[in-house]
Formats: structure tokens, C-alpha cells, sequence
């Protein structure tokens, strides 16, 4: 999609269609919808259709004019943004997407957003841009009456300092790209998405952005000790990749060194401990979490921040075989921690383990891992927040930052030392899995064990990478959650 910028009088512009928010000042019960434009030709074109009623500004709702008097555009769209006292950004974003989605499903190709005069220039650009292209992207992949429905141009009409607006706009184009570079690699199925063609992917986009990527086989996942690895790995007939990106910009210093690792389960049939059948196709997004590192990484090489930044995806099926590991199995980690096998459907955590202490051996001063880990967090948080883990507390509120600013929703959770009981081992020194209660905690509890004192951010995505059902901003399926909030965090990172 193709985004430009316009700073003309929205009256004169001629699109296709021409979007303007609607919010809602009236106090109590009582409604007061207007407008946010200070254009008197806008207003006076709506002045009916608001007059009516049948304009209540309620979050998502469209108004759709055609031929809207003393305009240019072909059509006038009105898209409720809810009260105007508790309008922001956030919301922006997500009216955005709604706005490509609309007009997608009525077959037209390029339209224009009058960015509201409530929200910073910047801001409201940035948001607009990034939500559009997250409402641009549907997963019908592979449909072959599949109709190419996608928006061409979006223009948005803004307001502020026309470089600094012209820079958001432009992080804005890489951020938005790069999400739905993460959304392309969790939607594809896993027949077509095996950790082999997941390094390659990686290996493509490294080339084309300029970084730094090594790709490993199981020899060297076998050499570095990686035992928590190879368990889950030696269960399958596909062979796992060890995928590193090193983002080393000649400007940066040579400390801080932020560490990026995702879980990166291209199938997860639980092994040994197998899942129940319904619903295990959506097995396939267990690698959500890696996916969301690589997009991450490839906004990171287009922006250029000032930090190095090294990502590990370790990557595999989690598959039932005469080779596969078994409850009761003990594995010896890269780490040299030993780790009784309570469970083997909880094996994010075993490939994470190994990741996260190769990420410390590589020079990674601060870290951060992101995962569909555990049913427990939807138990806990739903499919609204994603949970987040912290040993540090300065850089739990450097992250807190970026996700203000990001526009994601995650909640943060314990991480009681009580909790450190609940995965002692008597034969080993810890367990895979700690029982039903506190499941998301657990299993953080069993990742710090590997972060140990380096600052740590745990992101337990499981509720969050897939969206469930189509919502009026985004698509049925893949959503490219942490992939804004990794970009911002390294880019404050930076300084």
C-alpha cells in the first residue's frame, strides 16, 4: 500500500473517499456528535445525516455519502470514534483499520483520512498509517476464487510540522509493513512452514534489509549442549533451525546489546503428551512468537536506532514419534541445569531456555522473549491483553513506555519467588511444567532460571497472536502482536 501525504484543504481532494472521524462531546447520557475537521464544508455536509440521529459516533460505526455536497470526494465516510473525552491513539489506529476494511469490502482501491485535530500531528499519522495496513492484510491465502481486494494508496491529510509528520509517516510504512510480515509467516500452514522454510524466510529478509544471519542444523544445536532444544526437536522428521540475526549498526556503542528470542514451533501436537484434536490446525501459529522477532528485526534494520540488537529464533516441531521425548524424560540444558520432563506439550518454555542463555553467550546485556506459551495467561488475561514477566523494574518501565506509544495491551503478572516452588524437581533441578495453577507464572518462573540476573522480559503472547474472530479493524487470524512494541522499545533503547 502505498501511503502519501497531504497537507491541502481536504475539501479540494480528490479520492475515491474521503474519511473523517466522529465523536461524541455530550455529557452523561446525552449525545453531541461533531465532526473532528475544521473545514466548514465538511461539517455543513453532514449537517443532516447528524441532525437525523442516525449518526451516534459509537466506536466503529460507518456512515457511508455519496456525492457529498461542495466536496471533491466521490463519497464522505464518517466513522464513529466514540466519547471525545476518551479518544486517543489507540482508537485512531483501530478506526484506521476499520476505515480499510469498510471500503475494501465495497471494492475501492484508495482513499483519504482527514487525520482529527484532538491528536498530535505525528501521532495521528503514525496511527492512521500503522492501522491501515494492519486492516489491509487477510489470510484467504490459499483460496482459489481468492479476489485481490487490497487498498492501493491511502493519503492522509495532517496537520503539524511537515518533516516531522513525514517521518512518522515514513517509520509508520515500516512498522505497519513489517507486522504484517510476521502476520504472512504465522498464517501459513505448517506443511508450508517448516523450520527449514522458516530460516529461509529469515535468511530472504536479512538479505534484503541488511542484516547479519546465521542459520544452524541440529550438529550445532547438538554441539552447543542445547539439550532443552534437541528434546523437542528429536521428536520429528523435520529438522530444526537455529536462526540468528545480528543487527550491528557501526554507530551504535558496544554495550547495551539487546537480545530478541522467539519461540519458534512450527507445529505444536504436543508430543507424547498429545493435544486434543479440535482445534490443533490452529497449531500452526505456535511459532507467533519468533515470527513477531523476525518482524521486529526488520523494522529495527529499516529505522537504524542506535543500539545492536541479536535475535535467536529456535525453531522445530513438537511431534509424536518412536524418537520423540517422553514424561519422565530428564534433558541436561545449554545452561547445564537439569530439567525433568513433566509434560511434553510444554516445550516453548525447553526451546526459550536454550535461547535465552545462547543470547547471554553471545553478549546480549538485556533480554526479551516472546511466545505463545501457555493456555493459563488466556485463562488469566483473555484475548484482550497479552501477559508480561519482569526480573528488572527500570526496564519493565522502559517497556511500559513503548507500549504507551505502540498502542499494544499487555498486563504485567508476578513473579513471586514463592512461585519458584511450584517447578522443583526430586530428580532434577527444575520441571517443565508446574501444574494447572499459576500456569503462565510457572512457566515464567522456569524461564528466569535461565535469564538469571540478566534484565528480562518475558511476553506470553498465547491469547494475542491469533485473533479469534474478524473484528471490524483487523482480519480473522494472524495479528502481529509485540511487533510495534519491540520496534519502540529498541528504538528508545537507543536513546
Amino acid at each position: 500500500m502505498k501511503t502519501n501525504l497531504s497537507f491541502a484543504n481536504p475539501v479540494e481532494l480528490q479520492t475515491e473517499c474521503l474519511v473523517v472521524v466522529a465523536l461524541d462531546h455530550g455529557q452523561m447520557e446525552k449525545t453531541e456528535v461533531s465532526v473532528e475537521t475544521n473545514q466548514a464544508e465538511i461539517k455543513d455536509a453532514v449537517t443532516d445525516v447528524i441532525a437525523s440521529r442516525e449518526v451516534t459516533a459509537k466506536i466503529f460505526e460507518p456512515t457511508l455519502l455519496h456525492r457529498p455536497a461542495k466536496l471533491k470526494a466521490k463519497r464522505l465516510l464518517l466513522l464513529g470514534g466514540g466519547k471525545a473525552k476518551d479518544f486517543s491513539s489507540f482508537e485512531l489506529r483501530r478506526l484506521a483499520g476499520a476505515a480499510v476494511r469498510t471500503l475494501k469490502a465495497r471494492g475501492l482501491r484508495s482513499f483519504a483520512f482527514v487525520a482529527p485535530n484532538n491528536i498530535a500531528g505525528e501521532d495521528a499519522v503514525k496511527a492512521i498509517v500503522e492501522g491501515a495496513f494492519v486492516g489491509n492484510f487477510d489470510s484467504d491465502t490459499y483460496k482459489s476464487d481468492r479476489k485481490d481486494q487490497n487498498i492501493d494508496a491511502l493519503t492522509v491529510v495532517a496537520h503539524g510540522d511537515q518533516a516531522r509528520v513525514q517521518r512518522a509517516m515514513n517509520e509508520a510504512g515500516i512498522i505497519g509493513e513489517s507486522q504484517n510480515f510476521t502476520r504472512e509467516l504465522v498464517n501459513e500452514p505448517s506443511n508450508r512452514m517448516t523450520p527449514t522454510m522458516l530460516a529461509e524466510h529469515a535468511r530472504k529478509m536479512a538479505d534484503e534489509v541488511g542484516l547479519k544471519c546465521e542459520v544452524y542444523g541440529a550438529d550445532k544445536i547438538k554441539s552447543l549442549k542445547m539439550g532443552a532444544f534437541w528434546g523437542v526437536a528429536q521428536g520429528s522428521d523435520e529438522p530444526p533451525a537455529l536462526i540468528v540475526l545480528r543487527y550491528e549498526p557501526p554507530n551504535a556503542p558496544a554495550s547495551p546489546v539487546l537480545g530478541l528470542v522467539g519461540k519458534g514451533i512450527t507445529f505444536d501436537t504436543g508430543g507424547i503428551s498429545i493435544k486434543p484434536a479440535d482445534g490443533m490446525e490452529k497449531m500452526k501459529y505456535d511459532m507467533a512468537g519468533g515470527a513477531a522477532m523476525l518482524g521486529a528485526m526488520r523494522a529495527i534494520a529499516l529505522l537504524k536506532p542506535k543500539v545492536k540488537v541479536t535475535m535467536i529464533v529456535c525453531a522445530t516441531e513438537n511431534m509424536p514419534s518412536g524418537k520423540a521425548q517422553k514424561p519422565g524424560d530428564v534433558q541436561i540444558a545449554m545452561s547445564g541445569k537439569s530439567i525433568e520432563i513433566i509434560n511434553t506439550d510444554a516445550e516453548g518454555r525447553l526451546v526459550l531456555a536454550d535461547g535465552l542463555f545462547y543470547a547471554r553467550q553471545l553478549g546480549c546485556t538485556h533480554l526479551i522473549d516472546a511466545a505463545t506459551l501457555t493456555g493459563a495467561v488466556v485463562v488469566a488475561l483473555g484475548y484482550v491483553n497479552a501477559g508480561v514477566f519482569a526480573n528488572d523494574e527500570k526496564m519493565y518501565q522502559r517497556f511500559h513506555q513503548a507500549l504507551e506509544k505502540a498502542g499494544e495491551k499487555m498486563w504485567r503478572m508476578p513473579l513471586d519467588e514463592e512461585y519458584k516452588e511450584n517447578i522443583r524437581s526430586n530428580i532434577a533441578d527444575i520441571v517443565n511444567s508446574g501444574g494447572r495453577w499459576g500456569g503462565a507464572v510457572n512457566a515464567a518462573m522456569f524461564l528466569k532460571e535461565f535469564a538469571e540476573d540478566t534484565p528480562w522480559l518475558h511476553l506470553d503472547i498465547a491469547g494475542t497472536a491469533w485473533m479469534e474472530d474478524a473484528k471490524p479493524w483487523i482480519a480473522k487470524g494472524p495479528s502481529g502482536i509485540a511487533v510495534r512494541s519491540l520496534v519502540e522499545f529498541a528504538k528508545a533503547f537507543a536513546g
